[in-house]
């Protein structure tokens, strides 16, 4: 169970630096260096953590969580903090994302 928890937080820094990415294009000079920082920081915790939850669950579907974990928080980050457009279609996916994400955990030991 602990893997499972590692591997949310591991997706959680996966959104992390897709956001730094995202806020350092919307600025200049020493503050996209905070936000490029804060990229390098939240992707090496997101790696470490994956690599260890690797070792005792199936690196395909750790993968494959991590990926949706970090997939559908950077839609709900660019949907909430940089007001991307939340159409029917983008809801409709990321649901099916996340049922999905769901799925890959029950069937997996």
């Amino acid at each position: 169970m602990i893997n499972w928890i590692l591997l949310l937080i591991a997706g959680l820094f996966e959104v992390g630096f897709a956001t730094c990415l995202g806020k350092a294009k919307e600025t200049t000079g020493s503050t996209a260096l905070f936000w490029y920082a804060g990229f390098l920081i939240c992707l090496t915790i997101s790696m470490a953590l994956l690599v260890k939850v690797t070792k005792e669950l199936p690196i395909g579907t750790a993968y494959a969580v991590w990926t949706g974990i970090g997939a559908v928080g950077s839609v709900l980050v660019g949907i909430f903090v940089f007001q991307e457009p939340a159409t029917f279609w983008r809801v409709f996916f990321i649901t099916t994302l996340i049922l999905s994400i769901v799925g890959l955990k029950f069937v997996s030991n």
